[in-house]
């Protein structure tokens, strides 16, 4: 289950997020599509439904996201297989075909890539947006593209789909910041014959250790719990289980990292201190929503879950005019969220904007 989120947690998105210092406004950059009705920030599975469903109700749409189209997507490991099947992932009524029982990132890649063409979805990729001020009626958003350039954007309304896989949950421990020490997993071919520590025990930590360990690498896993997660997925849990039974895969239980150095790892176990030799950390300790730059837009969270108040009906934050879709919906329980419900928020949010927006009010 994740932790909640500290204040001194939510301190330190402010710093993960990295907001530029502000720089003079040399020119505005006029385009096109500088005006439209809605404009959804992120542009991922629900983030692309949520366009969809509104290109649907007749309204001018434009997608932001600060990297590629799916982009959270394009950065899973490599050779990552979906747990669920394809029609669960399935968005603006087009069907997602593949041979295989469950769809791989390749294929979903391919998938999303087409329904966005298919519909013509307008993506202004590599752009990240930075705020969001007026109100509802009257948005501005400002962007900052890759040649730190600004963009200037007017909307009626605003949709917030920025999911979480960006912004990771730190150790906030000595050595941290070491290039060896990663908190995400793409490939093993890199690791081969060296030391590896995975820190955690629930998905990604587990397909990561039995990647690397059947690629050559030396795994070590360090585990706050007393085991290996019971949501691992159910053919992953008894073969990561079996590695460490046998002793293939080195696993410290009720165990936490103390500090990394250039060398090695430093642990605390039940049993003391211990040292580990290591080439490199890979720390799957779990992502958070950007909670700063929901609250920067006025948007409430709860005081427990960092859940954004919004009307369950229509997904409307207390912010008129302000919506929010996705994982973010659920706060510090991104668990509660996938793309398999994810992608309905669309259609909820679709729905009060026909009312509000067809009919000529705000």
């Amino acid at each position: 289950m994740p932790r909640k989120p500290s204040n001194q947690a939510r301190k330190s998105v402010l710093k993960t997020r990295k907001s530029p210092e502000p720089v003079a406004r040399k020119q505005a950059h006029a385009r096109p599509d500088a005006w439209t009705d809605v404009l959804v920030i992120g542009a991922g599975p629900t983030g692309l439904a949520c366009a969809i469903e509104a290109q649907r109700s007749g309204l001018k749409v434009l997608a932001i996201d600060k990297g590629c189209l799916v982009n959270s997507l394009f950065h899973y490991p490599a050779n990552m297989t979906f747990f669920t099947t394809p029609e669960l992932l399935e968005i603006g009524s087009i069907p997602f075909n593949t041979a295989n029982m469950k769809p791989t990132r390749q294929e979903a890649l391919e998938y999303y890539r087409n329904v966005a063409q298919h519909y013509e979805v307008k993506v202004r990729q590599y752009e990240w947006v930075k705020t969001v001020s007026g109100s509802d009626g009257d948005f501005r958003v400002t962007t900052v593209d890759r040649k730190d350039a600004i963009h200037d954007y007017c909307t009626r309304k605003v949709i917030v789909a920025t999911g979480y896989y960006d912004l990771p949950n730190f150790m906030n421990i000595p050595g941290e910041e070491l290039p060896k020490v990663m908190h995400y997993y793409n490939e093993p071919h890199p690791y081969y014959d060296t030391d590896v520590v995975v820190v955690g025990a629930k998905n990604s930590a587990a397909i990561a250790a039995l990647e690397l360990w059947r690629h050559g690498a030396r795994v070590t896993m360090v585990v706050r719990e007393e085991g290996i997660h019971s949501h691992v997925k159910y053919w992953i849990k008894p073969d990561i289980e079996n590695r460490i039974k046998n002793g293939e895969i080195q696993a410290f239980f009720r165990s936490h990292v103390l500090e990394v150095t250039p060398e090695a790892v430093r642990i605390n176990t039940p049993e003391g201190e211990r040292v580990l030799k290591n080439d490199f950390v890979f720390a799957m300790t779990g992502y958070h929503p950007d909670y700063d730059f929901l609250t920067s837009m006025g948007i409430e969270l709860s005081p427990e879950q960092c859940r954004p108040v919004c009307d369950p009906e229509t997904l409307e934050s207390n912010v008129p005019g302000i919506y929010v879709a996705g994982v973010i919906v659920a706060g510090s329980r991104t668990n509660e969220i996938f793309i398999e419900n994810g992608r309905f928020h669309g259609q909820l949010i679709a729905a009060d904007l026909r009312q509000k927006l067809a009919s000529g009010a705000a």
